[in-house]
């Protein structure tokens, strides 16, 4: 069965990094469209960004723009989110996510979701 495992969170100060990581097994990777999103207590999921099949295209929520960087590696079935300059708002858990389409944003155009991982920004 597909199982996309995330792993690299954790408590960071802000304005410190992290690199998230998504191993993902049980599908060809390369046909898959990958996206990040995050949830924050009591808030909705939300979109952070995406990589298209191939890694030649990504999209980014606005509020990321300039301080989170999306790649691939499909030799390894893996997908990364660097994120820099974290801030205490950007804490929440991180989803990686894979799609079937060409290209997607939205959670309902997602087929499989991983378990997430926690990240916590202090100030």
């Amino acid at each position: 069965q597909v199982q996309l495992v995330e792993s690299g969170g954790g408590l960071v100060q802000a304005g410190g990094s992290l690199r998230l990581s998504c191993a993902a097994s049980g599908l060809t990777f390369s046909s898959y469209v990958m996206g990040w999103f995050r949830q924050a207590p009591g808030k909705e999921r939300e979109f952070v960004g995406a990589i298209s099949r191939g890694g030649s295209r990504r999209s980014y929520a606005d509020s990321m723009k300039g301080r989170f960087t999306i790649s691939r590696d499909n030799a390894k079935n893996t997908v990364y989110l660097q994120m820099n300059s974290l801030k205490p708002e950007d804490t929440a858990v991180f989803y990686c996510a894979a799609s079937s389409r060409v290209a997607a944003i939205l959670k309902r155009e997602y087929d499989y979701w991983g378990q997430g991982t926690q990240v916590t920004v202090s100030s």
